[in-house]
């Protein structure tokens, strides 16, 4: 009788491939749109965006890089060579630089410093607005795959709702306004993780070990470099005078959920639904992000942003009609198993 309700509690622990995909798409959801308002409402407070940048990788590599170490150790042992970056990451040298120049280095430092020029509102346009964007146009040049006419007519609203918003910013330009600044980091951003998505798919990455390479590889080029750049006065730095509390909220946040929980669930996201597909799921985050801003920021919501996060946000949900359809189970179901025994 023990062995059979064992049986039934392993049983309702299994999940199907579908269901994960849904719960990572849901995780990345929540956790995109809080780092919209968060890392904005950072901005207000004491930390740099280089400080916050370091904060993210040294939160995300203090569970990463023992986790990487301690996932090869069985390899190690039986005297295989494995990964690159003196064993830390799991992932051949050219894939961990790739994927970590764009997802590990460039997104972060580029998102960060854009929240220090323009407001939340623009960012939940811009950044997961102009995913699908670029995801569909680097898809098509790099992966081959087909843009049907309805994701065609989809992202020709996505790209209107970002004139709209971008478009602004711009013309503001001319009377010394710096919000245009973010609004192109915002969209330099984007397009780094766009490229991040697309290299997930093209070398069938794994969810956990593309997370451990470019959080390995951002801790062996990027804090060294902060580090040396601070000493000799080259870059500023606010992190010996801010408090440990607000240090280590962004660690936590900026860390451990928007790398390590949410690179993850994105990862898998990617692996289940595709990268077009995926990132046509993440409708939902210019909305909230946006609603968020008003309501916890007090952002104004003025005509030509809401207009815009309407445009980006029918695109998004038109294009999804007809995204890519999602990997087959079996294969989605080896990601699973893999990511599960990690």
């Amino acid at each position: 009788m023990k062995g059979t309700g064992r049986g039934r509690i392993i049983g309702a622990m299994h999940f199907s491939p579908r269901t994960v995909g849904l719960m990572a798409a849901a995780v990345t959801v929540l956790i995109w749109t809080s780092f919209i308002v968060i890392a904005r409402a950072s901005a207000s407070h004491h930390l740099l965006p280089l400080d916050i940048a370091l904060a993210r990788i040294l939160g995300a590599s203090s569970i990463l890089v023992p986790w990487a170490w301690w996932l090869m150790r069985p390899a190690r042992r039986s005297g295989q060579t494995v990964g690159s970056l003196f064993g830390l990451s799991p992932l051949p040298l050219r894939v961990t630089v790739q994927a970590g120049v764009l997802g590990g280095l460039l997104y972060a430092v580029l998102a960060y410093n854009g929240f220090f020029y323009a407001p939340a509102a623009h960012a939940s346009v811009l950044m997961p607005g102009s995913l699908p964007l670029w995801t569909t146009l680097l898809a098509w040049l790099v992966l081959r795959e087909h843009i049907s006419s309805s994701r065609a007519v989809g992202l020709v609203f996505i790209v209107l709702g970002d004139l709209l918003v971008g478009g602004a910013s711009l013309l503001k330009a001319f009377d010394g306004g710096d919000v245009w600044k973010g609004d192109l980091l915002f969209m330099s951003a984007a397009f780094c993780w766009s490229s991040y998505s697309i290299t997930v798919r093209r070398h069938g990455l794994d969810a956990v070990r593309a997370t451990m390479a470019i959080t390995v590889f951002a801790l062996l080029t990027f804090v060294p470099m902060f580090g040396l750049a601070v000493a000799l006065g080259w870059l500023p730095t606010h992190l010996m005078t801010a408090s440990w509390q607000e240090i280590a909220f962004q660690a936590v946040f900026q860390g451990v959920g928007s790398v390590v929980i949410s690179g993850i669930s994105f990862t898998q996201m990617i692996r289940y639904f595709g990268p077009v597909r995926s990132t046509m799921i993440t409708a939902l985050v210019p909305g909230l992000s946006a609603l968020g801003a008003v309501v916890f920021l007090q952002e104004p919501m003025q005509w030509n942003l809401l207009a815009g996060l309407t445009l980006v946000t029918c695109g998004i949900l038109f294009g999804v009609r007809q995204a890519a359809k999602p990997v087959e189970p079996v294969a989605a179901a080896k990601v699973v198993t893999q990511g599960s025994a990690a």
